[in-house]
């Protein structure tokens, strides 16, 4: 069984996993307490919106002699509204000195958040896209590539249309438009990938690749043809990519808007002078 830290255990293991905890506790007057590490997490807040410490102020103490059922609660140290609940166990193994630890659960869940840009991406299916979230977060590869394929089928339509709205003013000229209007018609989305041959810009690339070709050489896989831990790192990369096309989406219009603004300072400085 992995041997791990309080504060490696609280930021980093996932629900349902079972770690060992030498240190868990400090004594004080016989009263076993866990250890308050300070947490780096990450805060949803607008005022942060990012990774900021969280402390905790409540002291939980627990016994050595039974199974421990605790709810650790967090609190960010910037903006003082953001709260982070851990739902624990904890049983201590009096001959080896050492604790059992795991955890039910989290408030907010497990795992690196969901970019709002993704959201707006994802659509209508932002609860089913959550479960296949839960399914990843809880090592279930079969579920959490299963939700994300749907989430992707579903908003096949919506994809291609906000890369099409993107392409269309960033390089209104391309010939993949009028393949990307072609793909929207086919059923699925693997199928509609599949009817486009020129290439996008190449600021919507990932690491040189086509976004919508990696995620068609992922979802296009059979279910039935991979082990559980196989699904699960097809699921992880289908997540990944996902965010970051919609990272690449946003940032395109960005920079393109910078670009317009520039453009039109220079130009308008011209005519002044």
């Amino acid at each position: 069984m992995e041997e791990t830290t309080v504060k490696e255990f609280l930021e980093t293991t996932p629900p349902g996993k079972e770690v060992v905890i030498k240190e868990f506790t400090s004594v004080s007057q016989r009263t076993h307490y866990i250890l308050r590490p300070d947490l780096h997490l990450h805060c949803g807040t607008k005022q942060c919106e990012g990774i900021r410490f969280y402390e905790s102020r409540k002291s939980n103490w627990v016994s050595i002699e039974n199974y421990n059922n605790e709810y650790l609660t967090y609190l960010c140290r910037n903006c003082k509204r953001s709260l982070k609940t851990f739902s624990i166990r904890a049983k201590y193994v009096v001959d080896e000195k050492k604790w059992i630890v795991s955890k039910f659960g989290e408030k907010p869940a497990f795992g690196p958040p969901t970019p709002a840009r993704a959201f707006n991406l994802i659509g209508g299916e932002r609860d089913l896209f959550l479960l296949g979230r839960r399914n990843e977060n809880q090592g279930m590869g079969i579920g959490a590539f299963v939700y994300y394929r749907r989430v992707i089928e579903s908003q096949k339509i919506r994809i291609f249309d906000e890369l099409i709205r993107v392409i269309s003013k960033i390089s209104p000229e391309d010939q993949v438009l009028a393949e990307l209007e072609l793909a929207k018609k086919e059923t699925q989305f693997t199928k509609g990938v599949e009817a486009i041959k020129h290439a996008l810009p190449q600021s919507l690339n990932i690491n040189g690749y086509n976004p919508l070709t990696l995620l068609h050489s992922a979802l296009s896989e059979g279910v039935h043809e991979h082990s559980d831990e196989e699904c699960l790192e097809l699921a992880s990369s289908v997540r990944t990519v996902l965010f970051e096309f919609a990272e690449r989406l946003g940032q395109a219009l960005k920079e393109e808007a910078e670009l317009n603004a520039a453009v039109n300072r220079l130009a308008n400085q011209r005519k002044d002078s």
